[in-house]
């Protein structure tokens, strides 16, 4: 079997529903956060955000605190964030898991 470079994910996401920020520079924007791990995290942006792949970016959150991340990826209005792994981000994503987190199924959109 060919090793097609495939890169698996490191930790397993759970869904879910927290409002945030995310903050590139100067700039500002709401999120929505979709999925979670003690690695990375998705978000659905409400209004673009300039900043390319591999740019530093803060995740600002009331259940989670402010996590810092490099941003990994971009499409159709979502950003695929990785967290840094030199923050107490680990930390604090095990801590909203153990005292907020609720299971959320995914909303399809029509």
């Amino acid at each position: 079997m060919r090793n097609l470079n495939i890169i698996t994910r490191k930790a397993e996401r759970k869904y879910c529903r927290i409002f945030g920020k995310v903050r590139y520079l100067n700039s500002e924007v709401d999120v929505r956060i979709l999925d979670l791990s003690i690695t990375g995290v998705a978000v659905e942006i409400r209004t673009p955000l300039h900043a390319a792949s591999g740019s530093r970016v803060q995740i600002v959150a009331e259940d989670l605190g402010t996590l810092y991340g490099i941003i990994r990826w971009s499409h159709n209005g979502r950003l695929g964030i990785e967290f840094d792994p030199n923050s107490n981000s680990r930390a604090q994503v095990a801590s909203y898991f153990r005292f907020f987190h609720k299971e959320v199924r995914p909303v399809l959109k029509r």
